[in-house]
C-alpha cells in the first residue's frame, strides 16, 4: 500500500474543506494494517489526534441498531415481519399496509424524511432559531404522531431514508430486550469486541481524555468550537476511535467473530448485507440498502459494504470488502470533503490499484478542479469566473452594480472535454470546456473563453 499517497492525498483534501482533523485504520482480517492521524483533534491548543481519539460516528451507528435488531432475532424475541405498531404505540401504516421491521431497517416505510434529526442538530447546535426539543425516543414517537399526510408509497416499494425509523428500531429493541437500547448494544456488540472506548452519553464521553473537539467550519473557513447534539441515539448517537472501530469491522468482514467471540452469526450479517431496494442517484449504479448498511457489487470488481455518517460537527465512513477481509474507517470532527472518498481510495490503494485511473468520483472530482478559475474572451472584452459548489459549477460575472450567477449542471464529464448545461429564458444552454494539459477553453452562447493561468 502506498502509503505516502494516501497521506498526500488526505492532507490536500483537508486544507481544501478546511477540516480540522481525520484519523484513518485500514484494517486487514483481524489487524490494523495501517492506521494515521492529521490535523488536529483541537486546533487552539494545537493537539493532534491519533487512532484512539473519540470523534462521533453519526448514521454509522445504524449497523449497530440493525445488528441489535438481528442479534434479537437469533435470540428468537422477534421476527423482522412483525408489524412495528406490536411494539410502540403508534399505529405505523402507510397507503393502508402495515409497516413491519423490516421496512424501517431497509428505509422502505413509505414515509419520506421528517427531518427531525436535521432540526434537532441545527437546534441543538444553534445553527437556526428552531427548537426541537426531542430527548428520547418517546418524544421522537410523539413528534412523529401526524406523520400520515407525509406517507409517500405503500412499505416495501420505494426507498427514503428515514432517521425516525431507526430511532423506532432502537424504541423495539428496548421493549424486547428489557434493557435500555444502549445498554443492549452495549452487552451485545460493544463488551464482546472490547470496544471499551465507544460511547453514547455525555457523562462517559467527558471523562475521556482523547475527545476530538467539534467544530463547524464557517463561511469564512473559520473554525468554530461546537459541541455533540447528544440526544440523538439509535439513528445516530455512538462515538468511537479507530482503534475500536477497527474491531467492529473485524468481526464484519470475519462473519460476525472477532477474537475467537461471536458477536452475531454469519446468517445475520449476510441478511445485513443483501440487497433489498435500490438506491436512487447512488454514487454506483447498483447501490442498494441492506440492513443499516449501503451495498455495491462494482467496486473494483468487488462487494463494498459501507455507510457514512455525520452531525456536522463529526462526520465519518465505515467499509469493508467480505471477499478480501479488507476494510477502513475514517474519521474528522468537522463537515467537509466526502469521507466516503477518503476511504474508497485507502480500499483503492491497499488492494493495489491507482485511485486516481480506476475510482470514477476521484477522476471527476480532478477534472471539476482543472475547471474553476477565472476566463476571459479576446483580449479579456468580456470576463467571468467559474466556482465549484459540490459537483456543480457556478458562472459568475459582476460589474459595478450587479452580480450574476449561473448554476452550471453536469452532463458529461471526462478527462478531456466535459459538458455542463444551464437554463435561460426557458431554453438550455451548453457550457462546453475542452482539456488540453494545463489549458482550458471554455464555449457558452456565442463566446469562446480561455481559461486565465
Amino acid at each position: 500500500m502506498e502509503f505516502a499517497k494516501l497521506d498526500s492525498f488526505v492532507i490536500e483534501k483537508m486544507s481544501q474543506t478546511r477540516i480540522p482533523g481525520i484519523s484513518l485504520a485500514v484494517v486487514k482480517n483481524e489487524e490494523m494494517m495501517y492506521s494515521r492521524s492529521y490535523g488536529f483533534k483541537d486546533v487552539d491548543r494545537g493537539l493532534p489526534p491519533t487512532s484512539k481519539t473519540v470523534y462521533g460516528i453519526g448514521s454509522v451507528t445504524k449497523s449497530f441498531t440493525a445488528l441489535a435488531i438481528l442479534k434479537l432475532l437469533e435470540e428468537e424475541r422477534l421476527s423482522i415481519e412483525d408489524e412495528v405498531s406490536k411494539y410502540v404505540h403508534l399505529k405505523l401504516e402507510a397507503a393502508g399496509k402495515p409497516i413491519r421491521i423490516h421496512h424501517l431497517l431497509t428505509h422502505t416505510s413509505g414515509i419520506p424524511a421528517l427531518a427531525y434529526a436535521e432540526a434537532f442538530i441545527r437546534s441543538s447546535l444553534g445553527l437556526d432559531h428552531t427548537w426541537l426539543p426531542l430527548s428520547t425516543a418517546e418524544d421522537v414517537i410523539a413528534f412523529m404522531s401526524d406523520y400520515g399526510p407525509w406517507v409517500h408509497s405503500e412499505p416495501g416499494v420505494r426507498y427514503f431514508y428515514l432517521n425516525e425509523g431507526y430511532v423506532l428500531l432502537g424504541y423495539v429493541i428496548s421493549r424486547v430486550s428489557g434493557m435500555r437500547y444502549e445498554d443492549y448494544v452495549r452487552e451485545k456488540i460493544l463488551k464482546p469486541l472490547g470496544m471499551s472506548r465507544t460511547y453514547f452519553e455525555e457523562s462517559e464521553v467527558s471523562r475521556d481524555p482523547d475527545v476530538a473537539v467539534p467544530y463547524i467550519v464557517d463561511r469564512e473557513g473559520r473554525h468554530l468550537k461546537s459541541r455533540f447534539p447528544y440526544g440523538i441515539t439509535a439513528d445516530g448517537g455512538i462515538l468511537s476511535n479507530c482503534e475500536d472501530m477497527s474491531k467492529y469491522i473485524a468481526m464484519l468482514v470475519n462473519r460476525g467473530s472477532a477474537g475467537g467471540i461471536e458477536v452475531v452469526s454469519g446468517k445475520s450479517v449476510e441478511l445485513a448485507e443483501r440487497k433489498y431496494v435500490k438506491i436512487p442517484a447512488g454514487l454506483f449504479e447498483d447501490d442498494s440498502y441492506g440492513y443499516g448498511l449501503v451495498v455495491t457489487d462494482n467496486f473494483l470488481g468487488r462487494r463494498l459494504i459501507r455507510h457514512s455518517g455525520s452531525v456536522l460537527v463529526y462526520t465519518a465512513f465505515m467499509g469493508y470488502l467480505p471477499s478480501d477481509k479488507l476494510g477502513v474507517i475514517v474519521l474528522a470532527n468537522a463537515s467537509g470533503y466526502p469521507l466516503s472518498f477518503i476511504g474508497m481510495y485507502a480500499l483503492a490503494l491497499a488492494l493495489g490499484y491507482d485511485p486516481e485511473s480506476r475510482l470514477h468520483f476521484i477522476k471527476q472530482d480532478r477534472v471539476i478542479e482543472k475547471l474553476v478559475g477565472s476566463y476571459e474572451t479576446y483580449r479579456g472584452t468580456y470576463k467571468v469566473s467559474i466556482k465549484r459548489a459540490g459537483d456543480i459549477l457556478i458562472m459568475e460575472y459582476k460589474d459595478k452594480y450587479r452580480d450574476f450567477q449561473i448554476p452550471l449542471m453536469p452532463v458529461e464529464i471526462g478527462d478531456e472535454y466535459a459538458k455542463f448545461y444551464t437554463i435561460s429564458y426557458g431554453s438550455r444552454v451548453e457550457a462546453e470546456f475542452i482539456i488540453d494539459r494545463d489549458r482550458v477553453t471554455m464555449l457558452y452562447e456565442r463566446y469562446k473563453f480561455i481559461k486565465r493561468p
